[in-house]
């Protein structure tokens, strides 16, 4: 039995993906910061709840000791959880300190507190997953020439320098964890233009299209890559 962690899950893209791999028979732990919504979400897709803030040490902490206490390792994890600054696509003179400090403090310094809590429980597994969710915004390629991996879906340049900066550091994470623990499989997703509570549902892709390259890649074998950015058609550019 595979045994998977998805934070941010009890919604869009995470809870999809928890309800496309339960199908695949991995036993799936929802991670969310919310008891009652995470515990409702769990309930609905039949899988565990884990009360899991991303910001917070303790409750990092306290969820990896659960973990390891019921399923005693973890085969996958997918670090799902983000946030974007409401009214975000703004250009790079109007921004607030505060704002940058939100972003990045879920975004990037969530993911690496997830991931250093989770690490020595994904060495106890035979084959070591896991999945940062990034965004097709956070491609330095695709920003130096004002037209990225979604420039079929979103075709002009989108000024987000917060959000599409926290996504190429998670990109970049990706890359060095990579290298750090090549036993592992490690990898960047881009779900792409999704619809979602996040862009206000202006997404031209539907959940369960922007999933899709979530889930192949939380169920790669040994063998597979590690060290790739990849959206639904392929690798994007980093």
């Amino acid at each position: 039995m595979t045994t998977t962690l998805i934070t941010g899950a009890n919604k869009s893209l995470g809870y999809e993906t928890a309800r496309q791999l339960i199908a695949l028979g991995h036993t799936v732990y929802v991670g969310a910061r919310d008891p009652e919504r995470g515990r409702k979400a769990a309930g609905e897709l039949g899988a565990r709840f884990v009360q899991l803030e991303v910001t917070d040490d303790d409750s990092v902490l306290a969820a990896a000791q659960q973990v390891r206490d019921e399923a005693g390792h973890l085969d996958v994890l997918v670090n799902n959880a983000g946030i974007r600054v409401p009214g975000a696509f703004k250009d790079a003179t109007d921004m607030a300190m505060a704002d940058v400090h939100a972003v990045y403090e879920v975004n990037v310094f969530g993911a690496v507190r997830v991931l250093e809590a989770f690490i020595p429980l994904l060495q106890a597994s035979d084959n070591a997953v896991v999945v940062n969710v990034s965004s097709g915004l956070g491609s330095v390629g695709g920003a130096a020439a004002k037209s990225g991996p979604q420039a079929e879906v979103v075709p002009h340049w989108i000024p987000t320098p917060i959000y599409a900066s926290s996504k190429a550091a998670v990109n970049m994470l990706t890359a060095q964890y990579a290298f750090n623990y090549p036993k592992m499989r490690i990898n960047a997703a881009d779900p792409g233009f999704t619809a979602t509570d996040f862009n206000n549902h202006l997404g031209v892709q539907t959940i369960p299209e922007g999933a899709e390259i979530i889930v192949r890649l939380a169920t790669l074998g040994p063998d597979g890559p590690t060290a790739t950015f990849q959206n639904s058609a392929g690798v994007v550019p980093w």
